[in-house]
């Protein structure tokens, strides 16, 4: 694989530093990246995702889901178990594990539920209203300077009364 060098982005990029980690951590980490459990993101709405993770053997108490600072970790614990098992073939992998997402800004965590050993965890991104495009209407330039005016008049009235 590549190596890319991102110091120029460093540079010349202000505050796009948390990105340019980002995908410099990426480069460097994709041959070393974990396959279980399998997983599938989801685009579910417009602003709505969903992963769904396969988690055949582990029990709700042995997962835990954390959001923290753009980061989703999910891990599992698997507890040792109290009977003795001999086993002929043992196929279903149940062994611990650790998987992080990184999420967007404004993207949080809204529900997490299991079913048929399917981890689904919902996201949602919220985009604060200042943030949000809004539309700026156009006047005519002779109401906008007549509406102007009388604005300025009605301060002066209000200075002198």
């Amino acid at each position: 694989m590549r190596e890319f060098d991102l110091s120029p982005l460093y540079r010349s990029a202000i505050g796009f530093d948390r990105m340019a980690n980002m995908l410099d951590a990426l480069s460097r980490n994709d041959q070393g990246q974990p396959s279980y459990p399998p997983y599938n993101i989801e685009l579910t709405g417009e602003d709505q995702y969903r992963i769904t993770m396969a988690v055949a053997g582990f029990d709700q108490s042995e997962l835990n889901i954390e959001a923290k600072q753009n980061t989703l970790t999910v891990t599992g614990k698997k507890l040792p178990s109290t009977e003795q098992q001999q086993f002929l073939h043992q196929g279903i992998a149940a062994r611990n594990f650790e998987r992080r997402f990184q999420l967007a800004d404004y993207v949080k965590v809204v529900n997490a539920s299991i079913q048929n050993g399917l981890l689904h965890v919902d996201l949602v991104r919220e985009i604060p209203e200042a943030m949000k495009p809004r539309t700026i209407e156009i006047r005519d330039a002779s109401s906008a300077s007549i509406e102007n005016q009388g604005a300025t008049v009605k301060g002066i009235n209000d200075r002198v009364a």
